[in-house]
């Protein structure tokens, strides 16, 4: 737990915070969804998407999709932050858990390396539904991902 709070406290250098975000700008999905990146730290990236229907499902209750897209993206993000800036990740496999309807004014993903490897890096994923400042654990999960050199496009 000690190692966690040290971890939540700490911030990426400038250059690596301005690459992430500089991704996530890129980011299809994300920009579709409404989500942004909140916290950039070594090994570990926020990212809330704000609750509005277009990522509701039929309940009123976010989407597992979307809950998964944005676990997806900021474990994927976090990897990134331990990587210099000629690497990429892509995700070779995750697997969540939908623990609890995701609701809240918003739901935010939290990405947390485990383990940094030269080729793969394993991540920790959890969501949090969040109402009032209140956070409850919505969904958590663990994603494989494999590093890949950055191509031009």
């Amino acid at each position: 737990m000690e190692e966690r709070t040290r971890q939540e406290q700490e911030q990426a250098s400038p250059e690596v915070r301005a690459r992430i975000r500089a991704g996530f700008d890129r980011h299809g999905l994300m920009h579709h969804l409404g989500a942004r990146m909140t916290r950039i730290a070594p090994g570990r990236v926020h990212i809330e998407l704000p609750s509005r229907p277009e990522v509701t499902q039929h309940n009123g209750y976010i989407h597992a999709g979307a809950t998964s897209a944005i676990a997806d993206t900021a474990g994927g993000f976090a990897a990134c932050t331990l990587f210099p800036e000629n690497a990429e990740v892509l995700t070779v496999e995750y697997k969540i858990n939908l623990l609890a309807p995701a609701v809240g004014d918003h739901i935010e993903a939290v990405g947390t390396v485990l383990k940094s490897g030269r080729t793969l890096t394993v991540c920790l994923l959890e969501v949090f539904g969040v109402q009032d400042g209140r956070r409850k654990l919505v969904a958590n999960g663990q994603q494989t991902l494999i590093r890949v050199a950055v191509t031009e496009q």
